[in-house]
């Protein structure tokens, strides 16, 4: 009895504790007009979010959907010539009229009955989106399961927006897709969603469908087959009829019963439908348009990074890409890496020396030609050695950070340089050349061409670290403070550098001393013709003077007559430009581990690495396999399609042999005169000498006859 009293107390008390809750919240929302405040703020909220995704709709560029789902985004060269399409998620486009009306019946019987009479989206869809939503949120997930998508959604989800599944995402696929019902008729919505629908094995579009599993066009597309397309659109890969016959015939079946369900079709022609067995017929073939692969994945990369378009816009928006790609240069690089016999033998596990090449108009800064890697390592935008390659330069890095400073501080061609073993500052750094021979004195042309290590260094020490250091910076190389050292002179860098930007600072001695910024890209048209990205006037810079860059010139084109790149030299050209290679920090090691070239004329600047991607690996007795026959094959194939501009001045050893010529003409004239003087003298005095013989003997003569009187 006790306890029944307590269970009383307690369930009295309790309901008197809520009765007073209840009537003191009534009082104070009534007081504090709380309802109208909570729904104020649910309206603020709904208009705000409302007026966000309307913006978002209305910034969609709906009008162009149709436009770049019609075309692939297409690459054209320094000429306007089209050089080929990119990888793109849609097939060919066909229209409407040439699609199956089977193929239109089993896809809205299966994904969306009631297209034809809504807006772009559906209240019962969404419903039972929302249901699934809150369900998956009681079980912890933070996704929606999918379901209560329209057909427009799904065009908006594949065309505009990422495939996660999220509320966000799904408002903006719902106020999007209202956006494209205004733009575009039903018909015109229908025939963009089955050309841009995902059909497995890389198939985009239901024509390229209908070829890869059937062997026939849209058009001609019979119940069974469009039951079999429209049936892997939830699941493409795991209900194809190639890779999953059984299960492909299972969903087909029940594509054909929606397809009943719908009165597209009768019960009975159902039952015969599904009777029927599975036939696969691939006759499809797709032909790349990436025909320059490397040279594609720099441009891709270039309108991310530089102009901020993501992956898919460049694929799928339908752009026009107009580049500085000149095709005959891209082909001869190619043809190049692909002959085996112009690269290093493999190192002894068998890994395959790699390379890098880089061409570019010195007078554009455009890039015209680019290879990454040898003939079969593309990977789609992987790695890129000729743009993304790291390395030190090694001696190619001399021209611009030793000898340029030293011909703007006042040194000459000809000037004298120091050329002994010989250690600098307290960490006693002792630079020795590659040869480990010491010439004492050498002329700066000639240390440059022989590239002399120790002549570099005792260069830059005298004029001075920074002076050096500055100019590299001048010239667009990524140098850093730690950098601000002698072993900047051989190439020393923290971090190093890729043949492109070589290429890129090497435009400067090319240019008479203006550099142009070095780019891929010069124009983007979107689908609807707008210009999106100009850059047909890149901006450029002067970084010396032309007299100084014609000199330098002068001593780089000794580089390839007399000195490390005789073995490089296109035969009957003229090239000027630096070879470099690395060793260990102080170049005492006796295996390379990268080489490098770089060449140029007037028209055209050329840079390549040859090496390993390993540093475990090194470059040993290699020859001319070493780099500098790919490179001579390189420019034997690109210099006769330049405009072969001469460089207008004479190399450094010809001016030093023709003064030379000149001096040695000088004294032979002065040693000819001073022969002929003394042979004047002789002959006057032998003259007077003659005459006063004469004279004395007729004295005698005439003397002798006085006395004989």
């Amino acid at each position: 009895m006790k306890y029944d009293s307590w269970i009383e107390f307690i369930k009295k008390n309790a309901k008197k504790c809520w009765n007073n809750i209840k009537n003191w919240t009534r009082r104070k929302f009534w007081r504090y007009q709380i309802w109208r405040w909570l729904a104020v703020v649910f309206l603020s909220v709904f208009l705000i979010t409302s007026i966000y995704l309307i913006f978002i709709a209305k910034t969609a560029n709906v009008g162009n959907l149709k436009t770049e789902l019609e075309q692939s985004t297409e690459i054209y060269d320094y000429q306007g010539k089209k050089a080929g399409h990119l990888y793109s998620q849609k097939g060919t486009w066909e229209s409407l009229d040439n699609i199956s009306v089977n193929m239109q019946n089993a896809v809205l019987s299966t994904e969306d009955r009631n297209f034809y009479h809504e807006y772009g989206f559906s209240f019962k869809g969404i419903g039972r989106a929302g249901i699934l939503y809150l369900k998956n949120k009681l079980l912890g997930r933070s996704y929606i399961s999918g379901g209560g998508s329209t057909l427009t959604q799904q065009l908006v989800k594949n065309a505009f927006l990422s495939q996660e599944q999220t509320f966000s995402r799904k408002a903006k696929e719902i106020f999007i897709a209202m956006q494209v019902e205004n733009e575009y008729s039903k018909k015109e919505i229908l025939t963009m969603y089955l050309n841009n629908a995902y059909f497995g094995n890389g198939v985009w579009g239901v024509e390229d469908a209908s070829k890869k599993y059937f062997g026939v066009n849209a058009s001609q597309l019979s119940v069974n087959q469009a039951a079999t397309l429209a049936g892997m659109l939830t699941n493409p890969s795991g209900f194809n009829p190639i890779d999953h016959p059984q299960k492909s015939k299972q969903r087909r079946n029940v594509v054909i019963d929606l397809m009943a369900e719908n009165q597209k079709i009768s019960k009975s022609q159902a039952k015969i439908y599904k009777a029927q067995s599975m036939i696969v017929d691939d006759e499809y073939h797709y032909e790349s348009g990436y025909k320059y692969p490397y040279y594609f994945d720099a441009v891709i990369n270039e309108a991310i990074k530089k102009y901020g378009l993501t992956e898919s816009q460049i694929m799928n928006r339908g752009y026009k890409i107009y580049t500085s790609l000149n095709q005959n240069y891209q082909a001869s690089l190619q043809n190049s890496f692909a002959d085996s016999s112009l690269f290093p033998y493999d190192a002894e596990d068998g890994t395959k020396a790699q390379g890098g090449s880089v061409v570019m108009d010195p007078k554009t800064g455009g890039v015209a030609a680019v290879v990454g890697g040898r003939s079969g390592s593309h990977v789609f935008r992987g790695y890129n050695r000729a743009t993304q390659l790291v390395r030190s330069p090694g001696s190619t890095i001399k021209p611009i950070a030793v000898y340029t400073p030293a011909i703007e501080a006042g040194y000459h061609y000809d000037s004298i340089l120091q050329d002994n073993l010989k250690s600098y500052g307290t960490n006693k750094y002792t630079p020795h050349n590659w040869n480990n021979v010491y010439a004492g004195k050498i002329a700066m042309y000639k240390a440059l061409a022989e590239s002399k290590n120790a002549a570099a260094v005792w260069l830059l020490n005298k004029i001075g670290v920074q002076s050096g250091y500055d100019m590299v910076k001048k010239f667009g190389l990524g140098v850093t403070k730690n950098d601000d050292n002698l072993s900047l002179g051989l190439g020393g860098l923290t971090k190093g550098e890729s043949p492109y930007q070589m290429a890129s600072a090497y435009t400067t001695f090319a240019n008479k001393g203006v550099k142009n910024d070095s780019h891929f890209i010069t124009k983007i048209v979107d689908a609807s013709g707008k210009v999106i990205v100009d850059n047909t006037s890149p901006s450029s810079k002067r970084i010396i003077s032309t007299k100084n860059a014609k000199e330098m010139t002068s001593m780089l084109m000794d580089v390839y007559n007399i000195g490390t790149g005789t073995d490089a030299k296109p035969s009957g050209y003229t090239i000027a430009g630096k070879t470099g290679s690395t060793q260990s920090a102080d170049g005492t090691s006796t295996s390379d581990k990268d080489h490098w070239y770089i060449g140029y004329t007037p028209d055209v600047v050329v840079a390549t690495w040859v090496g390993f991607d390993s540093s475990k690996h090194s470059l040993t007795d290699e020859g001319t396999r070493g780099g500098s026959a790919l490179f001579k094959d390189e420019m034997e194939s690109i210099l006769p399609a330049t405009k072969q501009t001469s460089f207008g001045i004479k190399s450094a050893s010809s001016k030093v042999a023709a003064s030379n010529k000149e001096n040695n003409s000088l004294w032979n004239s002065l040693k000819d005169a001073g022969q002929n003087a003394s042979d004047n003298v002789s002959k006057s005095t032998s003259s007077i000498k003659k005459k006063a013989t004469d004279l004395f003997d007729s004295g005698k003569q005439k003397i002798q006859e006085w006395l004989g009187q």
